[in-house]
């Protein structure tokens, strides 16, 4: 049953919040956290950080003209409260679905949405341009940026920070602070403290103290300007936002609304440039569950609301292969370390980190530090595993090319999340690191087909010192194969034979094998004898064997999980270079499409792609110049314009 909630139902937009006293706010925020877990329950998604937003989210909402004012959250995990609130209610339960709401914020799902998010750290800079844009244009609105304290991690918030602290900028900037600990205790002295230092009153006399104190001797100004921070530092600790030329206000209580209105709509008045509203939340606050185990509730799966327990699959995921080989040659070789940037649990090193407290290192949302931090360690002997998301990864290119291939340091990239990852979408689907990362010279790349070559490729990584070498894998879980107890090691550059036929060769590379090994089965149904291949490395490319299947064959299919300008293309490079495209030989690279796929199942996902089993015996048809119509019933592949 759904839960009941009287005074959300009178909720259809934020204006509606102006009809409700500020008294009503904490039974409205009750009913608001009872229909989040209920949505939550039925569809997954990020249920903890919204939890610990309500108030705030209500608060904002109430106290500003939202969408003239620009709310910007970001990362967007803690934005399904504000999604509620904005007329979005009724589809909530759709979110993360095929023809759904997304995940996150998404500027063409709501004019409440200003910015898209899905990556952290953006909030300020993007709410510093549009600031600039606001006063280019001589308008008036107000920019507010919500951003949590693990954000504030990433380098990214702090160029913004800066940037805006020079320029004097009139924005405001919530510090969603929920698990640091970067602030005094709260209590009832500083959310006063807080009130009234964002008050008229305060802020028209610090006005009047600082053009006093310019007129005055320097030695009398000094000592006023750090009379006047340290007095209210004292209280507020603030000192480092303030030097970034933020004015700080609280630390005060998230969830107190008697704290929450009086501030906000004090600094909502404020004639002033860039101030810092530092607010504490508890992540998970609401639901029992959910604050006793807020790591676990960050992301979730579907779950019994009443019990909390999430469903849960059989099979192995990937990320479990990875995480316990990685244990397993860590244990023979004591020069291996693992590094994350803020995702011990999605990553799988948080198994790696409880058996090697010392060798593992979560530095936060921090992309870019990772990969320099892990070439400090290799070039001076270690063996670090950056263990990623491919979206992720992105982040941190520069550092790659030049901190890492260019001095050809034998960091280990492990790449999660490979290829189109389902309910999180566009912004966390593993595109393009076969394309980047193939560019580089002295870069390995592998990919895994399954668990086993998953193993296979952690023991090879870890084996391999003379630069930097990488392996993909995706999202999910495994076919069921039993692992080995000691992985043999695979030849660099060497991919291998599935099944040997002599007319159709599909060359496939990573997590789309069982799909070559059905389009296998199919095309020799219909009389077209063919080979399959597990490529196993983008790069170097097994140059012996491709020139065996060019020579020996009539067609061949390239199949990856990545981005054009990947495998097929590199694969394609060598072919036109070596003459083999010159005798007849048809080739079709399938990668992925060139644009961005909204979430859906991943099946599905990869169907409208044009990456799943009918389409590669589309592709075999096309190619030999057949009509397949009556044949076997195929749909023609997706119009994707």
């Amino acid at each position: 049953m759904l839960p009941q909630t009287p005074l959300l139902d009178k909720i259809e937009s934020p204006a509606d919040l102006d009809h409700i006293d500020d008294s009503q706010l904490p039974r409205l925020a009750s009913e608001l956290r009872a229909e989040m877990v209920d949505i939550v329950s039925r569809t997954g998604g990020h249920l903890g950080a919204g939890l610990g937003v309500v108030e705030l989210t209500i608060a904002l909402h109430k106290v500003f003209d939202t969408p003239r004012d620009r709310l910007i959250w970001d990362v967007g995990h803690q934005a399904y409260p504000h999604k509620i609130l904005t007329g979005r209610r009724a589809r909530m339960r759709t979110q993360r679905q095929g023809g759904g709401l997304s995940g996150f914020t998404k500027r063409k799902e709501s004019e409440y949405d200003p910015f898209g998010a899905g990556h952290s750290s953006t909030s300020i800079s993007a709410g510093l341009g549009m600031a600039v844009a606001r006063d280019q244009l001589e308008q008036n609105h107000r920019i507010i940026a919500v951003i949590g304290d693990g954000a504030m991690s990433a380098g990214m918030a702090y160029e913004a920070m800066n940037n805006a602290g020079a320029m004097d900028s009139r924005m405001i900037v919530v510090l969603n602070d929920n698990d640091m600990s970067i602030a005094p205790p709260v209590g009832a002295m500083a959310a006063y403290f807080a009130r009234l230092s964002s008050g008229g009153t305060y802020l028209y006399l610090r006005d009047i103290a600082k053009q006093l104190a310019r007129v005055l001797p320097k030695k009398w100004e000094e000592r006023a300007r750090r009379a006047e921070e340290h007095t209210r530092t004292f209280w507020a600790g603030g000192t480092f936002f303030e030097e970034l030329g933020f004015y700080y206000v609280g630390p005060i209580d998230g969830h107190n609304f008697e704290h929450l209105m009086p501030v906000l709509r004090n600094i909502r008045d404020a004639d002033q440039g860039p101030i810092l509203l530092h607010v504490r939340t508890q992540k998970g606050k609401g639901y029992r569950h959910a604050e006793n185990s807020a790591d676990k509730y960050h992301g979730v799966s579907r779950f019994n609301v009443i019990t909390g327990e999430q469903e849960k699959s059989s099979a192995r995921s990937y990320t479990s292969v990875f995480a316990d080989e990685l244990i397993a040659q860590a244990q023979k070789d004591r020069r291996i370390t693992a590094i994350t940037a803020a995702m011990p649990d999605g990553t799988g090193l948080g198994k790696f980190a409880r058996k090697f407290p010392e060798r593992c290192f979560d530095v936060g949302i921090a992309e870019q530090h990772a990969v320099t931090f892990a070439a400090g360690q290799a070039a001076d002997g270690l063996k670090p595993f950056v263990a990623i998301y491919s979206t992720f990864l992105q982040r941190a290119y520069d550092q790659v090319v030049h901190d890492v291939a260019i001095q050809k340091l034998p960091v280990r990239f492990a790449i999660d999340r490979a290829g189109l990852v389902g309910a999180d979408g566009p912004t966390h689907a593993g595109s393009f690191d076969l394309a980047f990362l193939s560019n580089l010279p002295g870069m390995v790349v592998m990919a895994a087909s399954d668990e086993v070559e998953l193993a296979r490729m952690v023991a090879t990584a870890a084996a391999y010192d003379e630069g930097p070498i990488s392996f993909r894998y995706p999202r999910g879980e495994g076919s069921g194969l039993e692992l080995p107890a000691s992985p043999l090691l695979l030849e660099i550059g060497r991919g291998r034979v599935v099944q040997e036929g002599s007319k159709v060769a599909l060359l496939s590379l990573g997590g789309r094998l069982a799909v070559a090994r059905e389009a296998a089965r199919r095309l020799n149904g219909f009389g077209l004898s063919t080979t399959l291949v597990d490529a196993r490395f983008a790069k170097p490319l097994d140059e012996d064997l491709i020139r065996q299947l060019a020579r020996h064959h009539e067609v061949l299919i390239t199949l990856e999980e990545g981005a054009i300008g990947g495998f097929g293309s590199r694969v394609l490079n060598f072919l036109a270079f070596e003459g083999l495209l010159d005798h007849g030989l048809r080739v079709r690279p399938l990668a992925l499409p060139d644009c961005f796929l909204d979430h859906d199942r991943p099946e599905l996902m990869y169907q409208k792609a044009g990456l799943d089993a009918d389409a590669v015996v589309r592709a075999v048809f096309d190619a030999l110049g057949r009509d397949m119509d009556g044949k076997s019933g195929l749909l023609p592949l997706p119009d994707l314009a």
